[in-house]
Formats: structure tokens, C-alpha cells, sequence
């Protein structure tokens, strides 16, 4: 398997539709009734991946019924905030298709940023198969990707010590506003069966050109040289 696969499009909307369709092939395939812990993320791509996976899924009459829906990183507001990501998937996507409460698992952002965390990390290992040193093993992780080559909320300049910290979910500030957020850390994601990052939008040309390059420093870079396999979808030219 390569280490990264490369699908790239004309358009975000044309990006959105493609990872819809490509999950529910996925889940076609494997069998509507197999249990899967799946991470979301927030950004404007993927109001338009999960408009995009609704309509696919009740077009086509593939239920997501057997899906855990955890989060990639949540900012710490309550759920029903403008910034929550939370509530984001919940306008667009679990309303639409009547995914069950207890199938959502979502950060409470309005803990205290070490009990949300926790609590969290708790959730999800009760849930997911772990790996072999014990790491909660996600089936697929969808990514986007920042101006400065961030992924979920995991930023350019943190130490070495702090990147290799064995924490499910941990708190961290933001470069950007809201600065006060949870977050999966690299080994959780480096641990996932699959991850797709959705990099999309108009100035990040050179974060993606960086991220992709051999050696990579970039939050995105650590990702890739960390896993097997890496899956992007952009939009961006190259």
C-alpha cells in the first residue's frame, strides 16, 4: 500500500461529493451491520462533505446506523455554540438522517479542558477496539487541513515531548480563535485503520506543497510520516 494516495479535484463541492460517495462505498461493501468508530472534523469543507454524505446516503438507501460518531478535536464551548463542531454535524448530518443519540459521542467543550479531555479518552476506549499497546483503534479519522498545515487541533510549534504524548484526547491552545480546545493526538491518529484528509481552500497551496514533501515538519507531515497510509482528497492546485 503507498504511504499516500493523492485524489484531486476541479472544485470543494466536486471534493465533498467524492469522499461521500467513496465512505459509503466503503460501508456497501463491508456490510451496513459492522459496528465503526469514526472521527469527524469541523471547517467549512466539511459542512459541505456531510450535506453531501445525507443526501448519498438516503439517495442510495445506505444507513449509517452502525456508526460511532466521535470527533477529531472540538473547541471548548457548549454544543449548541456557533464554534462547536458538534453542533455543526448535527444541523447537517445526524438531524438529516436520524442518527441515534446513542451512536453520538460528542466532547462536552463545556468541562473543564482536563475533564473533557478525559472523559473523552474514556468514551472512545469503551468503544473501539484497542490496538496492541493499547491505543483505541478508530476505523477512519477525517481530517481537514489549516493554512499553516494543522490538523484536527494539532498546531505548528509544540515540542517534541508534547507531540509524542500517549493521551487519546488532550487540551491545547490554538494559534487561532477559539484558543482553547480538545483534540486526538498523533499516536491516536497514527493508530487509525484509515485517515482522509480533506485540504481544501483558497491560500493553503504552499501548507499542502509542505506537508506532502519528504521530512515534513508540518502537523500534517507528522500524520503521513507516522502511518502506512494516508488518503488525501484536495482541491488545491499542486
Amino acid at each position: 500500500m503507498k504511504k499516500l494516495e493523492l485524489d484531486q479535484f476541479e472544485t470543494d463541492a466536486e471534493l465533498a461529493h467524492a469522499v461521500a460517495r467513496a465512505w459509503l462505498d466503503v460501508i456497501s461493501d463491508a456490510g451496513e451491520e459492522v459496528t465503526r468508530c469514526v472521527a469527524l472534523s469541523g471547517g467549512r469543507i466539511a459542512k459541505l462533505f456531510f450535506v453531501a454524505l445525507a443526501q448519498q446516503s438516503m439517495a442510495r438507501g445506505i444507513s449509517l446506523a452502525g456508526v460511532h460518531f466521535f470527533w477529531a478535536d472540538e473547541r471548548c464551548v457548549p454544543a449548541l455554540d456557533a464554534e462547536s463542531n458538534f453542533r455543526v454535524a448535527q444541523e447537517l448530518l445526524f438531524t438529516a438522517l436520524e442518527i441515534g443519540s446513542q451512536n453520538i459521542h460528542r466532547i462536552r467543550g463545556e468541562l473543564q479542558v482536563d475533564d473533557a479531555a478525559r472523559e473523552a479518552s474514556v468514551n472512545l476506549c469503551s468503544l473501539c477496539p484497542a490496538s496492541a499497546n493499547g491505543l483505541p483503534v478508530f476505523d477512519l479519522i477525517f481530517l481537514g487541513m489549516g493554512e499553516d498545515g494543522h490538523v484536527a487541533s494539532l498546531f505548528p510549534g509544540e515540542t517534541e515531548g508534547v507531540m509524542n504524548l500517549a493521551q487519546v484526547y488532550r487540551p491545547v491552545v490554538a494559534s487561532k480563535p477559539p484558543p482553547n480546545r480538545i483534540t486526538l493526538g498523533y499516536v491516536t491518529i497514527a493508530a487509525a485503520r484509515q485517515v482522509w484528509v480533506l485540504a481544501s481552500g483558497k491560500g493553503k497551496e504552499a501548507a499542502l506543497r509542505d506537508s506532502l514533501s519528504q521530512g515534513s515538519a508540518t502537523p500534517l507531515g507528522r500524520v503521513i510520516r507516522m502511518r502506512t497510509n494516508t488518503r488525501v482528497f484536495s482541491d488545491i492546485p499542486s
